[in-house]
């Protein structure tokens, strides 16, 4: 077979190479890593939890870049491109300078079964390698104890907020998923929990293996008023803080275990206050409470399980008064979609779901009986329209909303990504 030559060729051969698309379990991925050189000189902070994940490392990596740390950084999924799961010195990797990392991963891989997310690590880490980083950031995958990227050891480790999702995979209860998460932390090294109420299952563990747990509420907090915030730490306080330029008032609870992670490293890498007022005043994450320029307002949010849509009802109560909310809702079959429903159902007046990609999605029509059976049906003051894409449907949104309205496009990242998708055409057409 001719030898994959670009790098959609290589994402498609990897998509191929295992029968399932999911498939837990370190064995397989550490004998192909043991071919490559993967080792890192440089500190490792490893970030896990069920929300939070992405900001927490889109902050670290904005404070750290601000000091002056060549920073490497994974993360998934990616919104539009594959290449922003793999970032240094804040830019995305190029196609040209993975390209021959793949080609090395599927020499050392040999007949060895690796699923697309495994495969794809194991190249992104061998470019960081190459890239000889100050800091490495890995955002775990899914879980933690059988996550591809719990293969390397981290010098500290950050778990957010936990709660029901992958229940599948990771069990059925919170203290079940925080056992699994936990296990990122190791042996006398920093473990960070900002989840304000932690699993007992993730203290024992910490507590077990010797890991240093730093519990929010307990080793470090926050406080503020509307104008700043102050961090405060075992041993280390930074006052008068300008709020993170993500949105949303969780964000303050992300940016703390930030800080906490920072301040338990910070004699391998000293921080300024500069840096973390620089760093927090330009940190940029697409699709966590955007709020895209002009009227009506639209805001974009990747909120796919009860947790972040709780999340998000708080955000959007807190955005003051709006004649009317129209919401463009797309999400997985296999996710707890009346909860997720039931978190903004009072707070929605019309519904306009919609249909994905692949074969987990849930279609439009699938929703509009969801949304019935949790009462929401169409009638004199509210919409139930299904569309195909969450471009039709916004723009359908659009054409009927009043400039005082409000429009939110929430659910799966893809439909948050056809939205960004459509915007960045329409841009390049101009």
């Amino acid at each position: 077979m001719t030898a994959p030559q670009t790098l959609s060729d290589w994402l498609s051969h990897a998509e191929r190479l295992h029968p399932r698309g999911i498939a837990m379990g370190l064995e397989r991925v550490r004998s192909v890593a043991q071919g490559l050189d993967l080792s890192f000189d440089c500190p490792v902070i490893t970030v896990g939890g069920t929300n939070g994940k992405g900001s927490t490392c889109a902050m670290l990596e904005s404070i750290l870049l601000a000091a002056g740390y060549r920073v490497a950084l994974h993360t998934s999924p990616h919104l539009l491109e594959f290449n922003e799961r793999a970032r240094f010195l804040g830019e995305s990797v190029t196609d040209e300078a993975l390209l021959p990392h793949f080609a090395e991963v599927e020499q050392a891989r040999g007949q060895t079964e690796l699923t697309y997310f495994e495969f794809t690590l194991l190249a992104i880490l061998r470019w960081f390698h190459a890239c000889r980083p100050d800091v490495l950031i890995l955002e775990v995958g899914l879980g933690g104890r059988l996550d591809a990227v719990n293969m390397i050891d981290a010098d500290c480790s950050i778990v957010t907020c936990i709660d029901l999702d992958h229940t599948e995979y990771l069990g059925p209860t919170r203290e079940a998923i925080g056992w699994e998460k936990a296990h990122i932390f190791r042996t006398g090294r920093p473990a960070i929990c900002t989840d304000p109420l932690a699993p007992t299952s993730l203290i024992d563990y910490a507590r077990e293996i010797g890991a240093d747990l730093r519990l929010f509420g307990r080793d470090f907090n926050y406080s503020g008023d509307r104008q700043q915030w102050s961090y405060g730490g075992r041993d280390v306080r930074r006052s008068s803080l300008a709020y993170p330029a993500l949105r949303g008032a969780n964000q303050l609870l992300n940016a703390a275990g930030v800080l906490a992670a920072l301040e338990a490293l910070r004699h391998r890498l000293p921080v300024s206050q500069q840096a973390v007022r620089q760093g927090l005043a330009t940190v940029e994450l697409p699709g966590r409470f955007q709020v895209l320029p002009g009227r009506p307002a639209v805001v974009l949010d990747v909120a796919h399980n009860p947790h972040a849509a709780a999340h998000l009802a708080s955000n959007l109560d807190n955005m003051g008064f709006f004649t009317a909310t129209w919401a463009v809702f797309g999400a997985m079959r296999d996710k707890d979609l009346a909860g997720i429903i039931g978190h903004l159902r009072e707070r929605v007046d019309h519904w306009l779901p919609v249909s994905l990609p692949g074969p987990r999605a849930a279609s439009a029509d699938e929703l509009v009986q969801v949304l019935a059976e949790q009462g929401v049906s169409p009638g004199p003051q509210r919409t139930v329209q299904p569309f195909q894409t969450p471009r039709e449907a916004l723009a359908f949104a659009l054409s009927k909303a009043e400039e005082g309205d409000r429009l939110i496009v929430f659910g799966s990242f893809l439909t948050v990504a056809d939205i960004l998708d459509s915007r960045r055409s329409a841009g390049s057409r101009r």
